[in-house]
């Protein structure tokens, strides 16, 4: 159907009126709830738009703002007096064009971060995170206010913890033409690596250094407990098809992203359940929330971290199509922790198989991860959020 040249022009009206219209619907605030952390303190807003929005600290008291526009709220949220915050209000901007959020805190702070997230599948709620810690600048400033030889501390180092997969009783993949044990290749990756990783000057953890077996709940305890900025779980693959050849790595993902990848999932979660957060304090329903939004934040820095790696092995060994894959791997569900699991190659291949058993191929693999690591902790998105 042809349209008139008024017809045209009523369309492209009416479509411009929508797209103001969907620009500024009023975003309605439907919750406030905040959440403890290691070093301060998250507030998640819930919303039906996206946020537009300002946040920022002032003094005398200490008070976090947040002044959004073009908003209403939905009932009478109130926040309970925490750790952090002594006190809660909420008040007009001016002009009435939206609502300003007071919470009155205890002590100084500094604000970490802050983004929005958009709506998961199958939900309509955009949320707005602010993350304050205790520590950090103010910190730094009350010290130096205290003492006139205040020295800040050298940055800690960061930590790498190695999950070399499998051990004990839990052989893994057994290559088809020498019956090599994965669980020996993964432990033998994980010395290679732990060892080029601190001449980077790095502070590694291995979940195991010997031939024993680790549930796989352990192993993700084992990551927390160390406190680690990024898990790395170590495998070899497997397949039916002798032919098929080539490194892959894997970040978390609700779906997997193939058959390949589901099927693999599957046989690496038999082992065990994965273990939870514990955040005893909080109800339930803060607890999806600060789960779901630390899940978030450290799946989108596994996948960076996973970029690094697949740039640093193309130009050293042979690579799966389509090699950074998304499984549910029970490793890498730590929501506190970037986390990535490596398939090195297929234990089922022949040449992979011998390549493998090679202490110098070993070698060249642990130097262009290490060096994947070394990117990924420069890259300033994630030097700032660590």
């Amino acid at each position: 159907m042809k349209l008139t040249k008024i017809s045209r022009v009523l369309v492209y009206t009416v479509c411009l009126c929508f797209l103001a219209f969907k620009a500024y619907a009023i975003n309605t605030l439907t919750n406030i709830r905040t959440g403890q952390q290691k070093d301060g303190l998250r507030v998640v807003l819930d919303g039906t738009q996206k946020f537009l929005y300002d946040a920022f600290l002032l003094g005398d008291p200490t008070r976090l703002v947040i002044d959004i526009q073009n908003v209403q709220i939905s009932g009478n949220p109130k926040i309970p007096a925490n750790a952090l915050i002594k006190n809660f209000r909420i008040g007009e901007l001016s002009g009435g064009k939206g609502k300003r959020l007071v919470f009155e805190l205890k002590d100084n702070a500094d604000i970490k971060r802050k983004f929005d997230l958009e709506p998961e599948v199958g939900k309509t709620n955009w949320r707005l995170v602010i993350d304050l810690s205790k520590e950090g600048i103010s910190a730094q400033k009350r010290a130096a206010n205290n003492s006139s030889t205040y020295k800040p501390n050298p940055k800690r180092k960061k930590i790498v913890v190695l999950d070399p997969g499998h051990g004990g009783k839990d052989p893994g993949a057994i290559g088809r033409s020498y019956k090599t044990y994965e669980k020996n290749i993964t432990l033998s990756m994980g010395k290679e690596l732990k060892k080029q990783l601190e001449a980077k000057g790095f502070q590694v953890y291995m979940t195991r250094s010997t031939d024993i077996f680790i549930p796989l709940r352990q192993r993700v305890k084992i990551a927390r407990n160390y406190h680690a900025d990024l898990f790395i779980s170590i495998h070899a693959d497997s397949t039916y098809n002798r032919n098929a050849q080539g490194l892959s790595i894997y970040t978390l993902s609700e779906t997997a992203s193939d058959k390949e990848a589901a099927a693999l999932a599957e046989r690496e979660n038999k082992a065990d359940i994965i273990d939870g957060m514990d955040f005893s304090d909080n109800s339930p329903e803060i607890n999806d929330v600060l789960i779901s939004l630390s899940q978030n934040d450290s799946r989108n820095k596994s996948s960076k971290f996973s970029a690094y790696v697949v740039d640093e092995m193309k130009k050293q060994v042979k690579l799966v199509n389509n090699t950074h894959k998304f499984a549910g791997f029970a490793v890498l569900k730590a929501p506190d922790i970037p986390s990535v699991l490596v398939e090195l190659g297929y234990l089922s291949n022949y040449t992979e198989e011998k390549y493998l058993r090679d202490a110098n191929y070993r070698k060249k693999l642990g130097a262009a991860i290490a060096r994947a690591v070394a990117r990924y902790f420069a890259d300033p998105e994630i030097s700032s959020s660590i």
